[in-house]
């Protein structure tokens, strides 16, 4: 069953649609299976994934509705090898009968797991607000992945995050967890940058990603052209930021999977020999990009 990770944060601009495009396309690259979620009515993941959200004959909005299934509604983002879930406008109109409807908010976690078993992940681009949009990401996800700049504002946006995130595992979804924060159009020159990241540290520790996404005019280029960063400037700072992010999201991955499955020397050992290793998958696909755009 595919593990489904919601790119949240209530405040906009901070890099969701941006993280969630690349690292779905980054995730690709190192041949993982990926389903993103457009879940934001602005549609700009669609777009950014070289689909028209003028043109959708189903849409997210559909499967939030009961009207299709996942699977009918999904397309292939032909340039960055994914699976697209798309959205558009309509979407705000389908949150407000979501609000009128009993569980509505378990929705998008149904609808999931029909296909669940077909990827390895699923990523899930959230709308800039703590809504009934969000509620359905949260509902469905395993872990949230915080994008956020190094700002005073975005500190205190995190604070109401996390609170949201604890009550929903008191009730919906216990097993919910914070999968890290991504600190995004990073400038280290920038003095309260560098102390809100300080403090980040302090108050998250290790769930706190090492890698950093630089502010990068290629990164902000790319969605016009409805490609991923790796597909439109693959030596640009921004895309070796997001394959360095994505390979040490599949480290964590790694060893959470370790820790929760506990095995014996021998099947260690069985599963060492069998399987490709994050780290080899990674350093793999950087080879493969540089080799496919040579």
């Amino acid at each position: 069953m595919a593990k489904v990770l919601a790119v949240v944060n209530q405040k906009g601009g901070v890099g969701k649609t941006t993280t969630s495009v690349n690292l779905a396309a980054s995730l690709v690259a190192t041949k993982r299976r990926i389903l993103l979620v457009d879940l934001d009515p602005q549609g700009n993941a669609t777009m950014g994934s070289g689909v028209n959200k003028n043109e959708l004959q189903n849409s997210v909005v559909d499967v939030l509705l009961g009207e299709v299934s996942a699977s009918q509604a999904r397309v292939k983002s032909t340039p960055a090898g994914y699976d697209l879930l798309p959205s558009n406008s309509e979407l705000t109109a389908a949150e407000v009968q979501l609000l009128q409807r009993q569980n509505g908010c378990l929705n998008l976690k149904q609808a999931l797991a029909e296909v669940g078993a077909q990827y390895d992940f699923m990523v899930i681009d959230c709308p800039p607000s703590l809504s009934m949009l969000t509620l359905n990401a949260l509902v469905a996800a395993n872990s949230v992945l915080i994008t956020m700049q190094c700002e005073y504002y975005a500190l205190e946006g995190l604070s109401s995050l996390l609170e949201t995130i604890q009550q929903l595992q008191g009730h919906l979804n216990p097993a919910l967890e914070v999968e890290g924060l991504v600190r995004t159009m990073y400038d280290p020159r920038n003095r309260l940058a560098m102390e809100v990241s300080s403090q980040l540290h302090e108050h998250f520790g290790d769930k706190v990603y090492r890698t950093v996404i630089p502010r990068n005019v290629r990164l902000a280029e790319a969605p016009s052209y409805g490609l991923p960063i790796l597909l439109y400037d693959k030596n640009c700072a921004g895309a070796k930021a997001y394959l360095t992010l994505t390979g040490e999201f599949l480290r964590r991955h790694d060893r959470q999977t370790q820790d929760e499955n506990r095995q014996t020397p021998q099947q260690e050992a069985a599963n060492k020999a069998n399987t490709v290793t994050a780290g080899a998958a990674f350093d793999a696909a950087q080879n493969n990009l540089e080799q496919s755009h040579d």
